[in-house]
């Protein structure tokens, strides 16, 4: 009866909306599921963050509508950990917005920048929603695979001129879902030079540089100098403090694309209710050894399926950050054939690669969101498999 608008005709199937299906359906047959598809930590939400969210529930000046761009106090608190993590120092007023989670960010940015026809550049295999927000906003995507030869890192001198001339945004992800693939200062001074030379914003989206392993520690875009004059950076507590459920995040960096990205907030939604920002000012600003102590479990978790996917030859790198396992399915298998076994045979959810995008094509994902026990189970049920 109701025609759907052109811009949802044209939206691909969520990823993992019909992973939710596929899901359900197993475990209506009774099948004991394994879930490694979703990046949903298990972990529960430190409990010093609990408390400062139930006292501010009770506040009454927390009842009413808060400010788009987000409490002072949250901003500042923000800030201050850019600075102590980072050393980026920035102003709370003008250089910090506050997001209901930072998908929110994500797919509200393009609409600020991006114009009918504008160009966007996006990695693949990515996060579905730095494509959807380009679609949104009208413009049109110009996808940089991301091979294992590069590192997992585009190669910005592979795009056409024409191509160059239209494009507004350039989308980075480092730690990369879904590869866990990570980027140096190296790298991100590069960047900031194309974006300079090509008059690109650079849009991070950096939720990950908290789950960190062994001798990487990943940086910020905004350690780059100049990178203000061209990078907008998205934070998320929702991995770095297992707050996912919450949505509280901000954004960070350039004064111009902070504004721009507020005056959309300002007109589409009435901000992040505050007591869940003062549970954030929490998280950010007291002690931060709850987040030595996940990155530990992940890290733990992390070596038990490498090792164990090695031992049944499967061909990975270990990842140095992220909770993400990115492996090649067994040779004579597509993605989707492979995770569709997995399922229908061993119980297991894990995220075919080329949901991604098509360079992921020939990989799947395994999020290491159940404890240690639980996924050597997955591990032992892989390998009675044949292949």
């Amino acid at each position: 009866m109701f025609a759907f608008s052109e811009r949802l005709k044209k939206l691909p199937p969520y990823l993992f909306v019909e992973l939710d299906r596929l899901k359900a359906e197993a475990k209506a047959r009774g099948v004991d599921v394994i879930d490694l598809g979703v990046g949903d930590p298990d972990l529960p939400t430190p409990e010093h963050i609990v408390q400062a969210a139930v006292e501010a529930v009770k506040k009454p000046e927390n009842h009413h509508y808060p400010s788009s761009v987000g409490m002072r106090a949250f901003r500042e608190a923000a800030a201050r950990w850019m600075e102590r993590r980072f050393g980026v120092s920035l102003d709370p007023d003008r250089e910090v917005v506050t997001l209901i989670g930072s998908k929110e960010g994500i797919a509200h940015f393009p609409l600020a920048f991006v114009n009918p026809g504008d160009v966007v550049l996006v990695p693949t295999p990515s996060y579905p929603v730095y494509h959807i927000g380009t679609l949104f906003a009208g413009g049109e995507t110009y996808y940089l695979p991301l091979l294992a030869e590069n590192r997992f890192l585009p190669d910005l001198e592979s795009i056409p001129a024409d191509v160059l001339s239209r494009a507004k945004i350039l989308w980075l992800n480092y730690p990369n879902n879904p590869t866990a693939a990570v980027a140096d200062l190296d790298f991100f001074s590069r960047v900031v030079d194309f974006a300079r030379k090509h008059g690109l914003i650079v849009a991070h989206d950096a939720a990950y540089t908290e789950l960190y392993f062994d001798d990487f520690k990943p940086p910020s875009i905004l350690q780059v100098d100049g990178a203000k004059d061209v990078a907008i950076e998205f934070h998320s507590l929702s991995k770095t403090y297992c707050m996912t459920g919450w949505r509280i995040a901000f954004a960070v960096g350039n004064e111009e694309l902070i504004s721009g990205l507020t005056k959309v907030k300002n007109n589409v939604d009435s901000g992040a209710f505050q007591a869940v920002q003062e549970a954030g000012i929490a998280a950010l600003s007291g002690d931060q050894k709850c987040v030595e102590e996940f990155r530990q479990i992940f890290k733990e978790r992390r070596d038990v399926v490498v090792e164990g996917l090695k031992e049944l030859s499967f061909e990975l790198d270990p990842p140095k950050a992220t909770f993400y396992v990115w492996a090649r399915v067994p040779e004579g298998y597509t993605s989707a054939d492979f995770c569709a076994k997995l399922l229908q045979e061993a119980g297991i959810v894990v995220t075919p690669g080329n949901g991604f995008g098509d360079p992921g094509e020939g990989f799947f994902r395994i999020a290491l969101t159940v404890d240690k026990d639980r996924l050597k189970e997955a591990l032992a049920r892989i390998g009675d498999l044949k292949f």
